[in-house]
Protein backbone atom coordinates (compact mmCIF):
# COMPACT_ATOMS: atom_id res chain seq x y z
CA UNK A 1 0.00 0.00 0.00
CA UNK A 2 1.34 3.53 -1.54
CA UNK A 3 0.83 5.73 1.71
CA UNK A 4 1.63 9.42 -0.12
CA UNK A 5 1.65 13.15 1.17
CA UNK A 6 -1.98 13.35 3.54
CA UNK A 7 -3.42 10.05 2.62
CA UNK A 8 -6.41 9.54 4.27
CA UNK A 9 -5.85 7.43 7.78
CA UNK A 10 -8.59 5.92 7.55
CA UNK A 11 -8.55 4.10 3.96
CA UNK A 12 -4.75 2.87 5.24
CA UNK A 13 -6.48 1.57 8.68
CA UNK A 14 -9.06 -0.27 6.70
CA UNK A 15 -6.45 -1.83 4.66
CA UNK A 16 -4.74 -2.99 7.48
CA UNK A 17 -8.20 -4.51 8.99
CA UNK A 18 -9.15 -6.37 6.49
CA UNK A 19 -5.83 -7.88 4.90
CA UNK A 20 -2.86 -6.95 7.49
CA UNK A 21 -4.05 -8.38 10.73
CA UNK A 22 -4.31 -11.69 11.98
CA UNK A 23 -7.78 -13.99 11.03
CA UNK A 24 -7.75 -16.27 14.30
CA UNK A 25 -11.51 -16.37 14.48
CA UNK A 26 -11.27 -18.18 10.45
CA UNK A 27 -9.86 -21.22 11.70
CA UNK A 28 -6.97 -21.22 9.04
CA UNK A 29 -3.27 -21.85 10.32
CA UNK A 30 -1.79 -18.30 9.11
CA UNK A 31 -2.62 -15.27 7.29
CA UNK A 32 -4.11 -15.35 3.54
CA UNK A 33 -2.50 -11.56 3.10
CA UNK A 34 0.46 -9.97 4.15
CA UNK A 35 0.44 -6.21 3.91
CA UNK A 36 3.50 -3.85 3.79
CA UNK A 37 3.60 -0.09 3.13
CA UNK A 38 5.73 2.20 1.28
CA UNK A 39 5.99 5.46 0.61
CA UNK A 40 8.30 8.22 -1.55
CA UNK A 41 9.41 9.58 1.46
CA UNK A 42 11.08 8.64 4.83
CA UNK A 43 8.29 10.41 6.80
CA UNK A 44 4.71 10.99 4.96
CA UNK A 45 2.17 14.05 6.71
CA UNK A 46 -0.87 12.10 6.66
CA UNK A 47 -4.25 13.95 6.53
CA UNK A 48 -4.49 17.49 7.34
CA UNK A 49 -0.84 16.94 8.86
CA UNK A 50 -2.94 15.26 12.02
CA UNK A 51 -0.02 13.16 12.80
CA UNK A 52 3.06 11.93 10.57
CA UNK A 53 4.10 8.21 9.38
CA UNK A 54 7.63 6.73 9.53
CA UNK A 55 9.27 3.85 9.12
CA UNK A 56 7.70 2.16 6.35
CA UNK A 57 9.41 1.08 3.75
CA UNK A 58 10.49 2.59 0.19
CA UNK A 59 8.77 2.70 -3.12
CA UNK A 60 10.43 -0.20 -4.21
CA UNK A 61 8.64 -2.32 -2.04
CA UNK A 62 5.84 -2.18 -4.73
CA UNK A 63 8.23 -4.37 -7.07
CA UNK A 64 7.22 -7.47 -4.92
CA UNK A 65 3.80 -6.74 -4.51
CA UNK A 66 0.66 -9.04 -5.98
CA UNK A 67 -1.81 -6.25 -5.49
CA UNK A 68 -1.16 -2.46 -4.97
CA UNK A 69 -3.92 -0.16 -2.85
CA UNK A 70 -3.97 3.69 -3.43
CA UNK A 71 -5.70 5.20 -0.52
CA UNK A 72 -6.94 8.64 -1.47
CA UNK A 73 -6.13 12.58 0.06
CA UNK A 74 -8.07 15.41 0.24
CA UNK A 75 -6.14 17.29 -2.13
CA UNK A 76 -6.78 14.97 -5.32
CA UNK A 77 -6.90 17.49 -7.81
CA UNK A 78 -3.18 18.30 -6.97
CA UNK A 79 -0.90 15.83 -9.24
CA UNK A 80 0.92 12.91 -7.38
CA UNK A 81 4.37 12.76 -7.43
CA UNK A 82 6.27 11.04 -10.53
CA UNK A 83 7.64 8.61 -8.32
CA UNK A 84 4.42 7.63 -7.16
CA UNK A 85 2.86 7.44 -10.41
CA UNK A 86 5.55 5.47 -11.74
CA UNK A 87 5.53 3.10 -9.02
CA UNK A 88 1.50 2.46 -10.05
CA UNK A 89 2.72 2.14 -13.74
CA UNK A 90 5.36 -0.60 -13.06
CA UNK A 91 2.95 -2.64 -10.74
CA UNK A 92 0.25 -2.68 -13.33
CA UNK A 93 2.49 -3.23 -16.15
CA UNK A 94 4.25 -6.52 -14.57
CA UNK A 95 0.43 -7.75 -13.98
CA UNK A 96 -0.03 -6.83 -10.32
CA UNK A 97 -3.67 -6.07 -9.03
CA UNK A 98 -4.22 -2.71 -8.31
CA UNK A 99 -6.62 -0.98 -6.21
CA UNK A 100 -7.62 2.95 -5.47
CA UNK A 101 -9.87 3.49 -2.27
CA UNK A 102 -12.25 6.91 -2.56
CA UNK A 103 -10.08 9.53 -4.54
CA UNK A 104 -7.34 7.42 -4.83
CA UNK A 105 -8.64 6.87 -8.22
CA UNK A 106 -7.16 9.79 -9.36
CA UNK A 107 -3.71 8.69 -9.13
CA UNK A 108 -4.72 5.90 -11.45
CA UNK A 109 -6.08 8.05 -13.88
CA UNK A 110 -3.37 10.26 -13.53
CA UNK A 111 -1.13 6.92 -14.15
CA UNK A 112 -2.78 6.15 -17.25
CA UNK A 113 -4.57 2.78 -15.68
CA UNK A 114 -8.39 4.28 -16.44
CA UNK A 115 -8.32 5.60 -19.76
CA UNK A 116 -11.27 3.73 -21.79
CA UNK A 117 -12.14 1.78 -18.69
CA UNK A 118 -14.85 2.38 -15.66
CA UNK A 119 -14.09 3.34 -12.69
CA UNK A 120 -15.77 4.73 -9.25
CA UNK A 121 -14.47 8.06 -7.02
CA UNK A 122 -16.26 9.84 -4.14
CA UNK A 123 -19.79 11.68 -5.46
CA UNK A 124 -18.08 15.13 -4.21
CA UNK A 125 -15.29 14.74 -6.30
CA UNK A 126 -17.53 13.30 -9.83
CA UNK A 127 -17.22 16.24 -11.45
CA UNK A 128 -13.96 17.11 -10.67
CA UNK A 129 -12.53 13.94 -11.48
CA UNK A 130 -14.12 14.28 -15.03
CA UNK A 131 -12.83 17.64 -15.77
CA UNK A 132 -9.32 16.62 -15.18
CA UNK A 133 -10.07 12.69 -16.85
CA UNK A 134 -12.56 12.72 -19.52
CA UNK A 135 -11.32 9.41 -21.47
CA UNK A 136 -12.35 7.27 -17.99
CA UNK A 137 -15.96 5.79 -18.11
CA UNK A 138 -16.70 7.36 -14.48
CA UNK A 139 -19.35 5.23 -12.82
CA UNK A 140 -20.50 7.65 -9.70
CA UNK A 141 -23.72 6.08 -8.19
CA UNK A 142 -21.88 2.78 -7.18
CA UNK A 143 -19.96 1.41 -4.26
CA UNK A 144 -17.17 -0.20 -6.36
CA UNK A 145 -15.95 -0.82 -9.36
CA UNK A 146 -14.15 -4.51 -10.42
CA UNK A 147 -12.50 -4.12 -13.78
CA UNK A 148 -10.53 -7.37 -13.13
CA UNK A 149 -6.72 -5.89 -12.99
CA UNK A 150 -7.81 -2.77 -11.74
CA UNK A 151 -10.79 -2.12 -9.19
CA UNK A 152 -11.95 1.16 -7.61
CA UNK A 153 -13.82 2.18 -4.65
CA UNK A 154 -16.21 4.96 -4.34
CA UNK A 155 -15.55 6.26 -0.68
CA UNK A 156 -13.87 5.99 2.32
CA UNK A 157 -16.58 3.79 3.79
CA UNK A 158 -16.93 1.59 0.19
CA UNK A 159 -13.24 0.84 0.71
CA UNK A 160 -15.43 -1.98 2.93
CA UNK A 161 -17.38 -3.00 0.41
CA UNK A 162 -14.41 -3.11 -2.34
CA UNK A 163 -12.14 -5.12 0.62
CA UNK A 164 -14.88 -7.79 1.42
CA UNK A 165 -15.46 -8.29 -2.39
CA UNK A 166 -11.86 -8.99 -2.90
CA UNK A 167 -12.29 -11.25 -0.08
CA UNK A 168 -14.91 -12.72 -1.80
CA UNK A 169 -13.18 -12.94 -5.07
CA UNK A 170 -10.10 -14.36 -3.52
CA UNK A 171 -11.63 -16.83 -1.15
CA UNK A 172 -15.07 -17.78 -1.64
CA UNK A 173 -18.04 -16.10 0.06
CA UNK A 174 -17.73 -18.19 3.51
CA UNK A 175 -14.54 -16.98 4.32
CA UNK A 176 -15.50 -13.02 3.27
CA UNK A 177 -19.04 -13.21 5.46
CA UNK A 178 -17.08 -14.50 8.55
CA UNK A 179 -14.65 -11.58 8.42
CA UNK A 180 -17.66 -8.94 7.81
CA UNK A 181 -19.03 -10.53 10.81
CA UNK A 182 -15.68 -9.74 12.22
CA UNK A 183 -16.00 -6.18 11.51
CA UNK A 184 -19.88 -5.93 11.95
CA UNK A 185 -20.47 -4.67 8.52
CA UNK A 186 -21.90 -6.01 6.35
CA UNK A 187 -21.01 -8.30 3.82
CA UNK A 188 -22.51 -6.98 0.72
CA UNK A 189 -24.64 -3.85 0.30
CA UNK A 190 -27.00 -3.42 -2.81
CA UNK A 191 -27.41 -0.08 -4.59
CA UNK A 192 -24.71 2.59 -4.64
CA UNK A 193 -23.50 5.83 -2.97
CA UNK A 194 -26.34 7.60 -4.97
CA UNK A 195 -27.71 7.04 -1.92
CA UNK A 196 -25.42 9.03 0.08
CA UNK A 197 -25.39 12.55 -1.93
CA UNK A 198 -26.86 15.39 0.01
CA UNK A 199 -30.30 16.17 -0.80
CA UNK A 200 -33.47 17.32 1.56
CA UNK A 201 -34.33 15.06 4.48
CA UNK A 202 -38.07 14.14 3.52
CA UNK A 203 -40.21 15.13 6.39
CA UNK A 204 -41.68 11.72 7.14
CA UNK A 205 -38.75 9.18 6.64
CA UNK A 206 -39.31 5.80 5.29
CA UNK A 207 -39.41 3.24 8.26
CA UNK A 208 -36.39 0.96 8.48
CA UNK A 209 -36.79 -2.11 6.31
CA UNK A 210 -33.88 -4.52 8.49
CA UNK A 211 -36.88 -6.55 10.18
CA UNK A 212 -38.15 -7.36 7.33
CA UNK A 213 -34.88 -8.38 5.57
CA UNK A 214 -33.80 -10.75 8.70
CA UNK A 215 -37.45 -11.93 8.49
CA UNK A 216 -37.13 -12.86 4.74
CA UNK A 217 -33.38 -14.04 4.75
CA UNK A 218 -34.59 -16.56 7.28
CA UNK A 219 -37.13 -17.80 4.74
CA UNK A 220 -35.05 -18.06 1.53
CA UNK A 221 -35.99 -21.59 0.53
CA UNK A 222 -39.52 -20.47 0.87
CA UNK A 223 -41.59 -19.21 -2.49
CA UNK A 224 -41.43 -15.74 -1.36
CA UNK A 225 -42.21 -13.12 -3.77
CA UNK A 226 -42.48 -9.42 -4.12
CA UNK A 227 -45.93 -9.58 -3.00
CA UNK A 228 -44.93 -11.88 0.60
CA UNK A 229 -42.51 -8.58 1.33
CA UNK A 230 -45.00 -6.46 0.87
CA UNK A 231 -47.60 -7.86 2.96
CA UNK A 232 -45.09 -8.71 5.52
CA UNK A 233 -44.39 -5.13 5.45
CA UNK A 234 -48.22 -4.04 5.59
CA UNK A 235 -47.50 -1.89 2.42
CA UNK A 236 -48.69 -2.07 -1.13
CA UNK A 237 -45.42 -3.56 -3.46
CA UNK A 238 -45.24 0.27 -5.18
CA UNK A 239 -44.07 1.50 -2.06
CA UNK A 240 -42.28 -1.43 -1.11
CA UNK A 241 -40.13 -0.86 -4.30
CA UNK A 242 -39.60 2.74 -3.22
CA UNK A 243 -38.43 2.00 0.12
CA UNK A 244 -36.01 -0.34 -1.62
CA UNK A 245 -34.87 2.21 -4.04
CA UNK A 246 -34.41 4.84 -1.73
CA UNK A 247 -33.00 2.48 1.49
CA UNK A 248 -31.18 0.37 -0.77
CA UNK A 249 -31.01 1.47 -3.94
CA UNK A 250 -32.19 -1.32 -5.70
CA UNK A 251 -35.33 -3.84 -6.12
CA UNK A 252 -36.95 -6.20 -3.83
CA UNK A 253 -36.68 -8.82 -6.56
CA UNK A 254 -32.68 -8.26 -7.31
CA UNK A 255 -32.40 -8.13 -3.63
CA UNK A 256 -34.38 -11.11 -2.77
CA UNK A 257 -32.02 -12.74 -5.84
CA UNK A 258 -28.81 -11.80 -4.69
CA UNK A 259 -29.48 -12.85 -0.76
CA UNK A 260 -30.51 -16.33 -2.18
CA UNK A 261 -27.63 -16.37 -4.99
CA UNK A 262 -25.08 -15.71 -1.47
CA UNK A 263 -27.12 -18.95 0.08
CA UNK A 264 -26.14 -21.40 -2.89
CA UNK A 265 -22.84 -19.86 -2.63
CA UNK A 266 -22.15 -20.90 1.08
CA UNK A 267 -23.92 -24.01 0.83
CA UNK A 268 -21.42 -25.16 -2.42
CA UNK A 269 -18.04 -23.90 0.30
CA UNK A 270 -19.73 -25.85 2.84
CA UNK A 271 -19.49 -29.14 0.92
CA UNK A 272 -23.16 -29.68 -0.75
CA UNK A 273 -22.69 -31.24 -4.00
CA UNK A 274 -26.13 -31.83 -5.32
CA UNK A 275 -27.23 -29.26 -7.40
CA UNK A 276 -30.43 -29.52 -6.52
CA UNK A 277 -30.37 -29.37 -2.78
CA UNK A 278 -28.54 -26.23 -3.26
CA UNK A 279 -31.36 -24.84 -5.47
CA UNK A 280 -33.94 -25.93 -3.37
CA UNK A 281 -32.30 -24.53 0.07
CA UNK A 282 -31.58 -21.28 -1.34
CA UNK A 283 -34.87 -20.47 -3.27
CA UNK A 284 -33.45 -20.51 -6.31
CA UNK A 285 -35.97 -23.73 -7.53
CA UNK A 286 -34.09 -25.28 -10.09
CA UNK A 287 -30.47 -27.06 -11.00
CA UNK A 288 -31.01 -25.03 -14.62
CA UNK A 289 -31.90 -21.77 -12.48
CA UNK A 290 -28.75 -21.95 -9.93
CA UNK A 291 -26.44 -22.80 -13.05
CA UNK A 292 -27.49 -19.55 -15.02
CA UNK A 293 -27.76 -17.11 -11.87
CA UNK A 294 -24.22 -18.37 -10.07
CA UNK A 295 -22.79 -18.08 -13.32
CA UNK A 296 -23.85 -14.61 -14.12
CA UNK A 297 -23.51 -13.33 -10.68
CA UNK A 298 -19.70 -14.94 -10.00
CA UNK A 299 -19.20 -15.67 -13.50
CA UNK A 300 -18.47 -19.26 -12.44
CA UNK A 301 -20.51 -22.34 -13.07
CA UNK A 302 -21.11 -24.18 -9.56
CA UNK A 303 -18.96 -26.89 -10.84
CA UNK A 304 -16.18 -24.37 -11.39
CA UNK A 305 -17.13 -22.39 -7.81
CA UNK A 306 -16.84 -25.49 -6.06
CA UNK A 307 -13.60 -26.21 -7.71
CA UNK A 308 -12.19 -22.85 -6.33
CA UNK A 309 -14.13 -22.73 -2.96
CA UNK A 310 -15.26 -25.83 -2.07
CA UNK A 311 -13.95 -27.72 0.71
CA UNK A 312 -10.75 -29.00 -0.72
CA UNK A 313 -9.83 -25.65 -1.70
CA UNK A 314 -10.36 -24.29 1.78
CA UNK A 315 -7.83 -26.78 3.03
CA UNK A 316 -5.61 -26.29 0.38
CA UNK A 317 -5.57 -22.37 0.96
CA UNK A 318 -4.83 -22.56 4.28
CA UNK A 319 -1.94 -25.22 4.22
Amino acid sequence: MIVDESTNPFEVGVATELFGLPRPELGLPGPLYEVTLCAPTPEIRMNHGFFTLTGVRCLEAVDDADTLVVPGRPDNVVPRGPAVLDAIRHAHARGARVISFCTGSFALAEAGLLDGRRATTHWMWADAFRGLHPKVLLEPDVLFVDEGDVLTAAGSAAALDLGLHIWRRDHGAELANAVSRRLVFAAHRDGGQKQFVERPVPDVPDESLGPLLAWAQERLDEPLTVGDLAARAAVSPATLHRRFRAQLGTTPLAWLTGERVALACRLIERGEERLDVVAARSGLGTAANLRARLRRETGLSPSAYRRRFGPAAGESVGA
